[in-house]
């Protein structure tokens, strides 16, 4: 199971790192658009939140060091992708929103089991002079 969520972290990273670069640095052909469907501002602040969340879904776990990050990342994200689908329904983007409530579930499944079934457990310091 601990490989799995490994597994989801990752990709789930990924697929939010790309996003949020998008968001922050799109190409000229598409900000026009992006800027027509929501704020600049807005977008560059989903962005921002992106990138950070992707970190987050890893960096903690990995290096050990508060890795409650990892959940928190994961519910973090969550509420973007609720907003996300409301956005995507209103505007009858139908298939948009069922890859996003995908995304939304994956992102539930990693927090709850990161957070109460298989946590991370956080790094121990080491004492000089015990062995």
């Amino acid at each position: 199971m601990n490989i799995l969520l490994w597994v989801l972290q990752v990709l789930l990273a990924v697929a939010f790192l790309a996003h949020g670069l998008m968001f922050l640095f799109p190409p000229a052909s598409l900000v026009a658009v992006m800027n027509a469907a929501i704020n600049p501002a807005f977008r560059l602040f989903i962005g921002a939140a992106e990138v950070l969340a992707a970190i987050g879904l890893t960096l903690p776990g990995f290096t050990r060091i508060r890795p409650w990050l990892v959940p928190a990342a994961a519910a973090g994200l969550m509420i973007v992708m609720i907003g996300a689908i409301i956005l995507h329904v209103s505007r009858g983007e139908v298939s948009s929103a069922v890859t996003t409530a995908i995304l939304l579930a994956l992102l539930t499944f990693v927090a709850y089991m990161r957070w109460k079934v298989l946590p991370i457990l956080p790094r121990t310091p080491v004492h000089v002079g015990q062995g």
